[in-house]
Parts: structure tokens; sequence; C-alpha cells
């Protein structure tokens, strides 16, 4: 089993070449790929600011009906 990882490695490493495997976009991309998804996860949190101080008010005004 190792032997066959090693050699797999191995032709990898020379279908390569010289310079590695190119990367499907340039570096910037990644960067820009990461902040978009991570402003988008921002959004999301943003939206549910506050909701536990509007739940717990709406079931204490219940509480108080009863």
């Amino acid at each position: 089993m190792k032997s066959s990882l090693i050699t797999w490695a191995a032709s990898g490493e020379e279908a390569a070449g010289e310079h590695g495997q190119e990367l499907p976009m340039p570096a910037l991309g990644y960067g820009l790929v990461a902040l978009a998804f991570f402003a988008l996860c921002l959004l999301v949190l943003w939206s549910f600011r506050n909701t536990a101080a509007k739940s717990s008010e709406h079931s204490t005004d219940q509480k108080s009906e009863h």
C-alpha cells in the first residue's frame, strides 16, 4: 500500500513539472471569494440581531396576560 502511494505521489510531481499544479483561478480570486463568503455570513448574522430580546419581551407579555 505504501509503495503504491509513494509511486502515485511521485508521478504527480513529475506531471506537475517545475512549477507545480496551476490553480483554477488567481490567488487574489480565492481571497475575494472568502471575503464575499464572510460578508454573506455577516449579513445573515446581522439579520438576527436583537431577536433574543424581542423573544423574551414577547414571552413576558404573554405571561402577564394569563
